[in-house]
């Protein structure tokens, strides 16, 4: 699911919460603490690993060396950044841009270097 630039990223995963699989743990970044989406995670039974905003009054604790490995979901962003077409969006139609996404995974992750 494509959303617009401007949404938040905890709107975004509310809209995508029914769609994610059951896990005990789910790691995310600043964007994803939110009360409620902290509290849909428990409801499910999901433990949460979002470092809090700055400026929360109440602080929630994490894990900060789990946290640490969310380096790896970054690098794979990065590497889809280097290709021009998926920076840029020149695909308007979500299909034909995740078909895009899915090819330069493909070229990056599995054809050798």
């Amino acid at each position: 699911m494509l959303t617009e630039g401007q949404v938040n990223d905890h709107r975004g995963a509310a809209a995508l919460f029914d769609a994610l699989p059951q896990a005990a743990l789910l790691i995310g970044d600043r964007g994803y603490d939110s009360d409620g989406f902290r509290a849909a995670l428990a409801a499910q039974g999901t433990t949460p690993c979002i470092p809090p905003r700055r400026n929360r009054k109440v602080q929630h604790e994490y894990d900060v060396g789990l946290y640490k490995t969310r380096h790896k979901v970054e690098n794979m962003f990065a590497k889809l950044k280097d290709w021009r077409r998926v920076v840029t969006r020149y695909d308007r139609c979500a299909d034909i841009f995740m078909g895009t996404i899915t090819l330069a995974a493909i070229v990056i992750f599995w054809l050798p270097k």
